[in-house]
């Protein structure tokens, strides 16, 4: 197990990615036409892996190069282990380690909207979801409730935010996903769906509406954290479905709201 680098300072440029570069830095000035994500833990390595992600380095623990990393760093001999001991990583990063193993990864080209929507029943499009432990809870749950692709607006997070990945334990990797283009919702009808944007509206279907049940090909559309979704977003959808609520309660944190919603759309 070759390519380990054992550091005695934090100042190499090679650790800038780590921690002096902001998201939208390794997002766009590092090999701006690819890009670079940070994937946090094991777990969300290997599901980035089998995904076909490639490492552009690894940053760890001493101890994980023959522990919870070993199979890792197998898999990517070619790949730079940046290793240190705790307290200095910690001087680099601002914060322990709790998981030990960080690497840095190349994005892949966006896949287009037709080969996301192959064979999708159920969509989540999400619709300037800029909080990214929202983001990632949600693609979390879209991945355990059926979802079959979740598509995001422009003016979403990035999807590959280092919160976000970690947020969403790695299934960011496992549901097709893509940005929606412009004129988003008139181009998912044009691939056979009926759009349901989630609104506290005067005539907004409940969520266990058999009229939902009985849509072939359904896309809920999800909105902002502060306002939801703008009323030309609403009134451009087929129609509007609300989560019943209770105890004067008018609505849900969007993430808990799409796992209701997403739960509504598996039964």
């Amino acid at each position: 197990m070759g390519n380990i680098v054992t550091l005695d300072s934090i100042d190499r440029e090679e650790l800038d990615v780590y921690a002096r570069l902001t998201e939208a830095q390794i997002r766009n000035r590092l090999e701006p036409e690819k890009g670079i994500f940070i994937a946090e833990s094991p777990k969300v390595i290997r599901l980035a892996l089998d995904a076909g992600y490639e490492p552009v380095s690894f940053l760890m623990e001493q101890k994980h190069i023959e522990g919870d990393a070993k199979d890792l760093l197998l898999r990517c001999p070619d790949a730079p282990v940046y290793t240190g001991e705790r307290a200095l990583l910690k001087e680099l990063t601002g914060y322990e380690l709790t998981r030990g193993v960080l690497s840095a990864m190349r994005r892949k080209p966006l896949p287009a909207l037709d080969a996301v929507l192959k064979g999708a029943k159920r969509v989540a499009v999400l619709d300037g979801i800029v909080d990214a432990s929202n983001l990632g809870a949600i693609v979390r749950s879209a991945a355990a409730l059926n979802i079959d692709a979740v598509v995001f607006s422009s003016t979403c997070c990035d999807p590959l935010n280092r919160r976000a990945v970690r947020v969403s334990m790695g299934t960011v990797f496992l549901v097709p996903w893509t940005i929606l283009p412009e004129n988003g919702l008139g181009l998912l009808r044009g691939y056979g769906f009926r759009t349901a944007a989630m609104a506290l509206v005067d005539d907004s279907l409940a969520m266990d509406d058999p009229k939902l049940k009985a849509i072939d090909r359904l896309a809920v559309v999800l909105g902002t954290e502060g306002d939801g979704l703008s009323k030309e977003t609403i009134a451009a959808c087929d129609f509007a479905v609300k989560i019943p609520m209770a105890h004067g309660v008018d609505s849900l944190n969007v993430a808990a709201a799409s796992a209701v919603a997403f739960w509504e759309l598996r039964r």
